[in-house]
């Protein structure tokens, strides 16, 4: 369905601009126009309404809300041992299922329109109960077919994944990468990620020099999304810089399992691609309004780059669109590019007064304010599954 949202202000973001009275035009599930006077056979009135394009997750667990702040006073060896390296081992495909499908309804319902979800595969059927989850939800992803830590990842497993995606949905591998196995196992899901054309999604330790291992060779790319790195030293995020590749950060998750210092200024200042994350819902909150706040204020903390809101508005959609190799589809409100759209009600309390819209996005926003939210021009409605999520949730604690 073709429509109208009209009299909104809008807020675009390459460049980050901020628009009064301004409609935007949806045909064929994308953007059509942005400007005044536009017609179409529905209209949306979004007077006292903030329309933007849709934020992106750049690196999530999805499935990881069965365990909701089971971590949140855990650091990263607590959160391995005593969560994820035991949740491995008896998490089942149903269990994969719904614990996505609920990960992708809590994105949505915070504006979240498109995620890289990290999952993890011991088996196909692990990875097909994923995709039936994230399929389900509505929101668009990049699934992420990953590497279980006590099992080799299946690469004819990767390669018979490729025909489960489609749509909104599209598939990159999640090897475990250089800082965490043998060199020759990476040159080998390497070349299986150029061959099918997938995009590599690796978190990324700095007690060696995995950079450096990875140009020397050739493998080190554009299309590559580095997660954390926060011990990299700077000639380090230098290559991936010179590269093209992006690297993903989760300011709030980071600090609070103790990754190291704060990226934002280090990754801004080295000109690196620098998009946003939650991680895991398991230690922090699972909206992109948590993830801008905690940006901007590791970013105080930090010296030698300036981080406006604004940078971080671009961090959590255009930028964080191109470290996902995304962004000539999603991220603005490019005429062409997916109508991935969020209405925030603008005359909610915590938002009347303001005087910067996009300071106060970043700034005093939350997922209350979200009234609407678009993927591909269709509007995605959460769906009841709190019931699911619990027994499975409680049938998942009592296995660990």
């Amino acid at each position: 369905m073709d429509f109208v949202l009209r009299n909104a202000l809008v807020i675009d973001t390459d460049p980050v601009t901020v628009r009064p009275g301004t409609d935007v035009l949806v045909s064929q599930g994308r953007i059509a126009a942005v400007g005044t006077g536009l017609t179409a056979s529905h209209v949306i009135d979004c007077t006292d309404r903030i329309v933007l394009p849709g934020f992106v997750d750049t690196h999530r667990h999805l499935w990881q809300g069965l365990m909701r702040s089971f971590c949140a006073d855990m650091t990263l060896g607590e959160y391995l041992e005593k969560l994820l390296w035991p949740a491995q081992r008896v998490l089942a495909p149903a269990d994969l299922e719904i614990g996505t499908l609920a990960g992708g309804l809590e994105c949505l319902a915070s504006g979240i329109t498109t995620v890289l979800d990290y999952s993890f595969s011991p088996t196909f059927e692990h990875a097909e109960a994923a995709l039936r989850g994230l399929r389900a939800s509505g929101v668009r992803a990049l699934f992420g077919y990953g590497e279980p830590v006590e099992a080799p990842l299946v690469l004819d497993d990767v390669k018979r994944a490729v025909g489960l995606v489609g749509g909104a949905v599209e598939l990159a591998m999640a090897p475990l990468g250089p800082s965490f196995s043998d060199m020759a196992v990476v040159e080998e899901t390497w070349a299986l990620a150029r061959s099918l054309g997938l995009r590599l999604m690796v978190h990324i330790a700095g007690q060696e020099k995995p950079m450096t291992a990875l140009r020397e060779r050739g493998l080190l790319h554009s299309d590559i999304t580095f997660v954390h790195g926060n011990g990299l030293p700077d000639e380090e995020l230098a290559l991936v810089a010179s590269a093209g590749a992006g690297v993903s950060i989760a300011p709030a998750l980071e600090a609070r399992m103790g990754h190291g210092g704060p990226m934002v200024c280090r990754t801004r200042g080295l000109g690196v691609l620098t998009g946003l994350a939650t991680d895991t819902v398991t230690a922090v909150a699972g909206d992109m309004f948590s993830v801008m706040r905690a940006t901007l204020l590791s970013a105080l903390l930090s010296e030698g780059v300036h981080v406006t809101p604004a940078d971080v508005l671009r961090m959590a959609t255009i930028e964080g669109a191109a470290a996902a190799g995304m962004a000539d589809r999603i991220g603005s409100l490019g005429v062409g590019k997916h109508a991935d759209l969020v209405v925030l009600r603008a005359d909610d309390i915590n938002l009347v007064g303001m005087h910067d819209p996009v300071a106060a996005v970043v700034t005093a926003a939350h997922p209350g304010n979200v009234e609407k939210v678009f993927v591909g021009g269709a509007e995605v409605r959460g769906q009841e599954v709190a019931g699911a999520v619990r027994a499975t949730a409680a049938s998942l604690a009592s296995r660990l």
